[in-house]
């Protein structure tokens, strides 16, 4: 059917009588349209937006902590977050009501005299000008727009046809349920929910009434009355519904004066629905997690829809408060310096997998370098001596016991295929003999290397492999000294199966993904898997226990049982320290994101090692994280295996060459030791920095003995 149109000339000739005449001719059309169609017309199924019913239109997602508070809203240009009318408040209701159809509840669903105007107003303009004036027009042309997008004047008769029929088969407040989940306020948020959040931070059951004005005031114009950018017209358009709802005593003059006092909003548009989330580094993993998965869709499109706009509610395994421990953790040790080292930190239940905690670097999106990538879980780097305890597990499963004593020169040549290893520890020292104990504690190369050799490469890495290292890895010689690269999660999960008596289980961020009607589509099941005997594990725990004792990681000292490795690689370019209890399992690097630089001074304090900065800060997130917790302890080994592993005396001397002569007096008196210093020439150290020690570092030593420390002048 064609549309009527109008001349220039005609549309001018359209007096006051003539329109007059018109709208009543077009008032009796539309009776007779609307009461025909009654008869004959059944409307599409205009889909309910109320929590609980199916999505047809995009609605916004959200990723929630294990606690149930919300990480992150995830939506496209459409950021729609349906409630049930139950949730709204009575004064947002009254608000909406009274700006938009204030005969709602007593009147028809279609105002016969409004189409008619609407139509004339259309008619003089040759377009169509006027939308519907009762909430369920409103509704029927919000689902109309997005279903075609079309809008011509012969869409009046349809939508008020419509409107009709869906207030027949509706009862009204089901009505106003779909309207107020429908329409569209300004910023990407469709919706009272949305909208609430998007302006005042707060979900919409807790608006007042000035924040209900605003919102109702938006209906109409929210571009124009947005009060980001333009709050002198918000703050009109407020007052307007302030004084409709007074005139139909919704509200009296007080409360009026009241609420007109109140700011427009509750924080700022850069806060607004494209904030970034809070863990954003964890959050960016678990969307991950759904946009791999086949259960939201079979393409890759079809996933990314699910995610950015099917309504999805992501449960995920994050503790907030082990995040915020996390955080502060990473803040309070490292200097901060966007130029500077950066921390990883993964924490995982060793009993489940269920990832706890996540920082992946530098402030996301911060603009530094590297600043979007996650070290934590995409970064790769070389895991030094943290690699040892799988050389020790393998060591155990080839029955090679704890008591074994091996040579342990300063430097040790190995004969390989095509050619000769030559291996050298940390600081250079002789030490004489020791076993694989005293070996871990003090993290000794030489020891490692030639129990590499005796168990073999190829069944190394195979244990690495088994334990939780995902990773491909080399089956070389050299990666006992952990030359292969791994990333913080891998490594978490790896000590996580020591921690849990032999039994690995798959790390996992996502715990359930509801959909828009709450009907469950993915929960994680468990897949656990025997890795390594569980007296095996016990033993390998024990003496990681020593470590953190008497060994390389004290600093990661906690007040309960930790069994934990530090990991230093060469020129100082990577830090680790993986520690675990019980209950949790934390993974700590330190090092350059973009390139693997030395952390030596200048540029740092002091030389970092995995016993320094990785340990300080995994002590510190340990410690607040687990101070609730109970303390437990880990399954003990067989006896004959923990007499050998407490059988060692002495106490390891901490490693204090290139700190400043104070920060090392420090740290040799907090271990039990005296100490004395000279000074002397140095072309490598600045005035004031401690350039050898006797007892060398990360050798053992009697509590009480003399160190004597050499400083440079």
């Amino acid at each position: 059917m064609s549309r009527p149109t109008l001349s220039a000339a005609g549309r001018r000739r359209l007096t006051a009588a003539g329109r007059r005449g018109l709208i009543g001719m077009v008032t009796g059309l539309a009776l007779v349209g609307t009461t025909a169609a009654a008869c004959s017309y059944q409307v599409p199924p205009l889909t309910s937006n109320r929590a609980g019913a199916a999505a047809t239109t995009a609605q916004t997602s959200l990723v929630l902590a294990a606690d149930g508070s919300v990480l992150q809203t995830v939506h496209g240009p459409v950021d729609r977050r349906p409630v049930p009318l139950a949730r709204v408040p009575g004064i947002l209701q009254d608000a909406v009501v009274a700006t938009e159809d204030q005969r709602f509840w007593t009147e028809p669903a279609v105002d016969v005299r409004a189409v008619a105007r609407a139509a004339v107003a259309d008619l003089h303009a040759g377009r169509a000008s006027q939308g519907g004036s009762t909430i369920a027009e409103q509704y029927v042309k919000i689902r109309l727009e997005e279903g075609s997008g079309r809008r011509g004047l012969d869409d009046k008769i349809r939508e008020a046809t419509e409107a009709y029929e869906l207030e027949r088969h509706q009862p009204r407040s089901q009505v106003l349920d779909d309207y107020l989940n429908a329409i569209y306020l300004g910023n990407g948020a469709y919706g009272v929910e949305a909208a609430a959040e998007t302006y005042f931070g707060r979900p919409v059951g807790q608006v007042d009434l000035a924040q209900a004005a605003l919102l109702a005031g938006l209906i109409h114009a929210p571009s124009a009355t947005d009060p980001f950018t333009h709050p002198e017209a918000a703050t009109a358009r407020r007052r307007e519904v302030l004084e409709r709802m007074r005139h139909l005593r919704q509200i009296d003059a007080a409360q009026v004066s009241g609420a007109e006092r109140e700011p427009l909003t509750a924080r700022g548009a850069s806060a607004s629905s494209t904030a970034g989330p809070d863990a954003p580094y964890f959050v960016n993993e678990a969307e991950a997690s759904v946009l791999a998965d086949p259960a939201f869709g079979d393409t890759e499109a079809e996933r990314s829809r699910a995610l950015f706009a099917g309504g999805l509610r992501i449960h995920t395994t994050l503790d907030p408060r082990s995040q915020a421990d996390a955080e502060v953790a990473v803040r309070r040790v490292l200097p901060g310096s966007a130029s500077g080292p950066a921390a990883a930190l993964v924490a995982l239940d060793p009993r489940s997998g269920a990832v706890l905690a996540l920082v992946g670097g530098q402030a996301y999106g911060s603009g530094a370098s590297g600043s979007q990538v996650d070290l934590a879980t995409q970064a790769r780097r070389q895991s030094g001596s943290t690699f040892k305890p799988f050389v020790l597990t393998a060591a155990l499963q080839a029955h090679v016991p704890l008591g074994r004593v091996f040579p342990a020169p300063a430097s040790i040549s190995i004969p390989v295929t095509g050619g000769t290893w030559k291996v050298r520890n940390y600081e250079g020292e002789p030490t004489g003999t020791m076993d694989p104990v005293q070996a871990t504690v003090v993290s000794d190369n030489t020891v490692f290397a030639q129990l590499m050799m005796q168990v073999g490469p190829a069944d190394v890495v195979s244990t690495a492999a088994s334990l939780g290292i995902s990773t491909p890895l080399d089956a070389y010689p050299s990666a006992v000294l952990g030359t292969n690269v791994v990333n913080p999660l891998e490594m978490a999960a790896a000590y996580g199966t020591l921690a849990d008596d032999g039994t690995y289980n798959p790390p996992f961020f996502v715990s359930e993904v509801d959909g828009p009607g709450g009907k469950v589509l993915y929960r994680h099941r468990q897949a656990p898997r025997h890795a390594v005997s569980s007296e095996v594990a016990r033993q390998v725990v024990g003496v990681l226990e020593q470590v953190v004792d008497r060994g390389t990681g004290v600093r990661a000292r906690i007040g309960r049982p930790v069994a934990g490795k530090t990991g230093t690689t060469d020129s100082w370019a990577d830090a680790w320290f993986v520690g675990a209890t019980p209950q949790m399992v934390g993974a700590v690097w330190v090092g350059y994101p973009s390139a693997e630089k030395p952390m030596v001074p200048p540029a740092t304090p002091f030389r970092i090692a995995g016993g320094t900065w990785p340990a300080q800060v995994f002590q510190l997130f340990a410690s607040a994280a687990l101070a609730n917790e109970p303390v437990l302890d880990f399954p003990p080994a067989d006896p004959a295996a923990t007499a050998a592993i407490s059988g060692t005396a002495g106490i390891v001397v901490p490693g204090v060459v290139g700190f400043p002569v104070g920060a090392a007096t420090d740290e040799l008196s907090r271990a039990g030791f005296v100490v004395t210093t000279t000074t002397g020439a140095s072309g490598e150290y600045p005035p004031g920095y401690v350039m050898s020690e006797e007892p060398a570092g990360n050798t053992m030593a009697p509590g009480g003995a003399t160190v004597r420390l050499e400083v440079s002048s």
